[in-house]
């Protein structure tokens, strides 16, 4: 699974590509490789892939209004945190599919986000920390999603 994270250097946002590489049969996408671009155009605007990106938007949704743990947290139900969450900044500004080239000369569909953090000066670019936590929230998504 390629998954390529692109920071704004002079905004706080960044864009996440994700790059299908195994058939998804659930969305009728049965073929992920393709010779040119414009044969990835008929992945991108069939119904199952339409499906991908709407199911893709639920989980992604959904795992960003997670609290995170920290790392030393055990999971145990005696663990109780009783401070309040922290506002989850990050907005999906967009969701799209995506026409990713491949190292070996072909192209693949994939998933083109956009998240961007609303609250946070608007020509700063996002801190190493969030940039972190994307990597884990895109984990998250390629696993929910079965994608890799």
């Amino acid at each position: 699974m390629a998954t390529r994270i692109v920071p704004d250097g002079n905004k706080p946002s960044l864009a996440v590509e994700i790059s299908l590489e195994k058939p998804l049969p659930d969305y009728d996408i049965n073929q992920t490789e393709h010779p040119t671009p414009r044969d990835v155009d008929g992945v991108l605007v069939s119904q199952g892939f339409r499906d991908l990106v709407d199911d893709a938007r639920g989980v992604l949704l959904e795992i960003l209004n997670e609290p995170e743990r920290p790392p030393d947290d055990s999971g145990e139900i005696t663990d109780l945190d009783l401070t309040p969450a922290t506002a989850r900044p990050l907005e999906i500004a967009q969701l799209t599919g995506a026409i990713c080239p491949g190292d070996d000369e072909v192209y693949r569909p994939g998933l083109w986000i956009v998240l961007e953090d609303r609250h946070a000066p608007r020509r700063e670019p996002l801190p190493g920390a969030v940039i972190d936590r994307v990597k884990r929230v895109t984990a998250k998504l390629v696993e929910r999603m079965d994608l890799a």
